[in-house]
């Protein structure tokens, strides 16, 4: 997604020779390809899985038939220090994409924000619809956390059957680079360091989109890489 202007219009979209300050502008590939997705959505699950057991659209007011305020309450006072300072900075919603599961790991979920809270109602009000009984979990994110989650993709890229691809994009939240990690070029120095010289083109994002479980959504805070392989 084009970096945020501060109103309608201020965002450039170039098409060839043409430019638009609105729309969408796209790329159809065809032939011997194949595309092959890393979404790194950045962050690591505290506390254990529950079931949403009363919300209202984004709101979520029950989580395991308690106030979701209390739960969260009670999970912070739990954590190390560490760790009740991401949540201060940096509390998600996990929320769960594949069904019917014993357990759930780490890029089970769909990470979302918590944009609010009302205490007197006990609710959390979440950038997502939620379904009722959805199976969540809280998130924090950091740097550490970040780097941990791309390696552990790119790891079981790079242990997989084929070899490395003969190409890639990647696309970068501008919430990632050196302003999370503290240098440039993290997210392609770890990719480069796990598949080798492979060719990468793309762009820092305001908003990226890419597959959690088969479900394509748009992403803030990832970086979401395309890896080109042949068909055969």
């Amino acid at each position: 997604v084009a970096s945020g202007g501060g109103q309608p219009g201020q965002a450039a979209l170039f098409f060839g020779g043409k430019l638009a300050s609105g729309g969408a502008v796209g790329v159809s590939l065809s032939g011997d390809v194949r595309l092959e997705t890393i979404v790194a959505q950045g962050c690591r699950p505290i506390g254990h899985p529950m079931f949403a057991t009363r919300v209202q659209r984004n709101l979520v007011y029950h989580l395991d038939g308690r106030a979701a305020t209390a739960v969260l309450e009670d999970l912070f006072e739990s954590l190390p220090d560490e760790d009740k300072v991401l949540v201060r900075q940096s509390i998600c919603l996990g929320i769960v994409m594949t069904d019917g599961r014993s357990e759930y790991r780490q890029g089970d979920f769909l990470i979302r924000n918590i944009v609010g809270a009302d205490p007197e109602a006990g609710a959390i009000a979440v950038g997502a619809i939620v379904e009722d009984n959805a199976v969540v979990q809280f998130h924090v994110r950091d740097a550490r956390t970040s780097a941990a989650d791309l390696d552990g993709l790119l790891a079981r890229v790079h242990g997989g059957r084929d070899a490395a691809p003969e190409g890639a994009l990647l696309f970068s939240c501008v919430g990632r680079g050196a302003g999370l990690y503290g240098r440039p070029n993290h997210d392609l120095d770890t990719f480069h360091q796990r598949l080798g010289p492979v060719p990468v083109g793309g762009f820092f994002c305001n908003g990226e989109i890419g597959p959690v479980h088969g479900r394509t959504f748009l992403h803030g805070y990832t970086s979401c890489f395309g890896l080109f392989r042949p068909k055969r």
